[in-house]
Parts: C-alpha cells; structure tokens; sequence
C-alpha cells in the first residue's frame, strides 16, 4: 500500500502498538494523547500467549520476559481454602504460560521502540471526526488533518467510537475494583494468579508482575472488587477497617499491604461492557477497548489491544483500497472477540455481585466443569485467548512457539507451585 497519514488517538497499549507497527510499515504517523505526561494507567496485567505473540513479532518479547514475571496457574478459593478455580497452562501446552506484567514496564517497552519513528502530540483530547473522517478536533476546537486514516484506540470511555455510528451497546458495568502494586517479597506463590472469593461480593486477587525499567523491585498487582457506587462509602470507612476486613479473608495478601497507609495507594477503577455493529465508517477506525470493552473477568483487555494492532497492520498490507482493508480488520478481528464478549458478559456476575445462589452454584460447579475433558479443554483455549469462535482455536506460529520455549529454558523463572 502506498504510504499513509495516519492519526492515532491514544497513547495507550492499542495506540502504542499500532503506531510502532504502522510506523515499521513506512506510514507516517502522529498520535494525539490527552495527557500533558503521557503515562501508564493501572496496574498490572496478565499476558496470554496472544499477546507474547505479537511481542514476538513486534521484536519485544525478550525485554518483556526480562521485566515480568511467568506465571503457570491460576487458582480461585473460598476463604475456608475450598478450591473454586484450578487451571494450568501445561494442560493445553506444555510450552504455554502467561506473563505478569506492570503497565509501566510494557508502556515503556513500547514507548522506547517508538522513539522517533512518528510525532507524539502531548495534552490533545481529541473530542470529533469531521463528517468525511478525515480530520480531528481537539479541546481548544482546533482542526488537525486531513489523514489518510483516522485509528480511534481512546480506551472504554471513547468519545470516538460514536462517530462510526455503529453503537451497539455502551453499559458501565456496576463493579469495579482498587488496584495496587506491591512489593512481592516472600510471596508463596511466585508462579501463580491466586485469587480468593467470598461468595461474589468480594473477591481479592494478587498477581505476579515482575519489575520494570527504572525499578528492579520485583512486584505484585493487589486487587480488590467494589460496586462503584461504594467507592466513597469505602475511602469514608478508613483505611484501618478496610485492613481488618483483608486480614480476615486473607491474612497473607493483608501482609503485602504493609506500606499501604493511605486510600489515594490504591487505585480505582471502573469497566465499560462495549459492542459496535461496525467498527469503522469511511477512514475511521476503532481499536481496542474502545471498540470491545469488557470486564477484566478474562484479563484480555491488553492482549486484545495488542492483536487489533497487528490485525489492522495485517489488513492494510493485504489491501490497496483503506476501506477494504478496514472492513477485514473487522472480519478478521470479530471472530475472536465476540467469544470473549460473550463469556466475558456471562462470568462477571458469576464473580462480582450480590447473586449468592449463582456464586454458590460457582463454588459447587466451576472445579468440576474444569476437569471435565470437553469443559477443560475450552477453559484453558479461553484462559490463554486461543478460543475462535464457538469451537475453534487460534493458532500460534510455530516460529513464536520455538522462541518462548528457548526463552523459558534460559531465564530465571521460579520454580511452579505445587
């Protein structure tokens, strides 16, 4: 394809990756981010092995194992250790596992490979497309453009995806959570998601995120679930009370929170359930969460953002003609998404919210289901993001399977739980 001018809107993990790939590809590019200081938000992220793909492919890879940290199980339990969730990559693939990553380390990764190839438009809340998609508007009401392509990547909360007209369904979803790292020190289960429920109220979770650039303290991502209405109740109640309630449900995750004495440690965040019809309309196109958002329930939230990229990248090589090539993006991009949606819109509530019965359902059924040959088959292609569509797989390239695997074999990682 001849060259393009490309607008990007969003300097997150979707935006990162399209500028970076779309830049390789000879593009030229300028990106436009609301932030005066560009930056990661969250805190940390479980990447599935679609994600370390396009790492792979992106020549990232390496300097992301370096920074995270591989984790083999994940494994959910009631407060009285009655297990509830028990999967391990090793049963879909011996070669397969998922990285635990802080946002900061994978912003910085990508924002260094990026250094130079394009234009970065600091403090720009791009807030309208014009009606032909070819120019944008900003917060002082100034026009930038015309662009070849226009890529919408402004996260859950886009003022974007609008414009293709196309929206399906933009639903805040009533839970949310705080997010914190912390330090790992001597955390018993270096090599795991651990997480622990009490009915679907309350569910704590810790995950293994490794380092990154600028600090080498290896580092946990502490989460908490809360209804979003009960955010202030939660700050008004202090901190110390909040505390107590950990250290009953887990003592050991209550003791990573040693250095936290104050609420604004924690992060809040809240989650959009977003479906389009069309995800793009002439040379406008939405990526990432802004044009799927969904509950961390299945932690694809990056890994999505990270494929979109590469499948746009893919779509524009393929095809002469932009709108084309943005209509197979889509194709190409829907049959694996919509799974995830799916299931994504029915587990929520299975792990956040007020349902007893269904999460009693959970704690007798979920185990059981999991070990089944058909069931746990299907849970562990959903857990690693290889489910496509109903019944089918993703496959990985062989050439990416061989890296990982020689990777793994020469760097530290801790030894699998037993």
């Amino acid at each position: 394809m001849t060259p393009l001018h490309v607008a990007i809107i969003g300097y997150g993990t979707a935006g990162q990756a399209a500028a970076l790939l779309l830049s390789r590809d000879g593009h030229r590019v300028e990106v436009f981010e609301r932030a005066a200081e560009p930056g990661p938000v969250g805190a940390g992220f479980l990447l599935q092995p679609t994600g370390l793909q396009v790492l792979w492919e992106l020549g990232l890879l390496a300097d992301a194992m370096a920074h995270g940290r591989r984790v083999n199980r994940l494994y959910g339990e009631t407060p009285c250790g009655r297990a509830v969730m028990d999967m391990r990559y090793d049963g879909l693939d011996a070669r397969l596992f998922g990285l635990g990553m802080q946002r900061g380390a994978l912003f910085s990764l990508l924002d260094a490979a990026w250094q130079g190839q394009g234009t970065l438009h600091r403090d720009h809340a791009i807030d309208a497309v014009s009606d032909d998609t070819r120019r944008i508007r900003d917060q002082h009401g100034r026009w930038h453009g015309p662009f070849d392509l226009v890529v919408a990547a402004d996260g859950s909360a886009s003022a974007l995806r609008a414009a293709t007209g196309a929206v399906k369904r933009e639903a805040l979803y009533p839970w949310g959570a705080l997010w914190r790292l912390v330090p790992q020190q001597a955390w018993a289960w270096p090599d795991e998601l651990r997480q622990r429920y009490l009915a679907a109220r309350k569910m704590i979770g810790l995950l293994p995120v490794g380092t990154r650039p600028g600090d080498p303290v290896p580092r946990l991502s502490f989460f908490w679930s809360l209804p979003v209405a009960d955010f202030d109740a939660w700050r008004a109640r202090g901190l110390p009370a909040w505390r107590e309630e950990v250290a009953r449900l887990w003592p050991e995750a209550e003791a990573c929170l040693a250095d936290t004495h104050e609420p604004d440690q924690l992060a809040r965040a809240s989650y959009r359930d977003v479906a389009l019809r069309r995800w793009h309309r002439g040379r406008l196109v939405v990526l990432g969460d802004a044009a799927h958002g969904m509950s961390p329930q299945l932690g694809q939230g990056v890994n999505m953002a990270l494929m979109d990229a590469m499948a746009l990248r893919d779509r524009l090589r393929a095809q002469r003609d932009v709108e084309t090539a943005l209509s197979d993006y889509q194709r190409t991009r829907q049959a694996h998404v919509g799974i995830y949606q799916f299931w994504s819109r029915w587990l929520t509530p299975i792990f956040q919210s007020d349902r007893d019965a269904v999460a009693w359902a959970r704690d007798v059924a979920f185990l059981p289901l999991g070990r089944l040959p058909g069931g746990r088959g299907h849970m562990l292609r959903v857990l690693s993001g290889t489910q496509h569509g109903l019944l089918g797989t993703l496959r990985l390239e062989p050439g990416f399977l061989r890296t990982i695997d020689g990777i793994a074999s020469t760097q530290p990682f801790p030894a699998p739980s037993m």
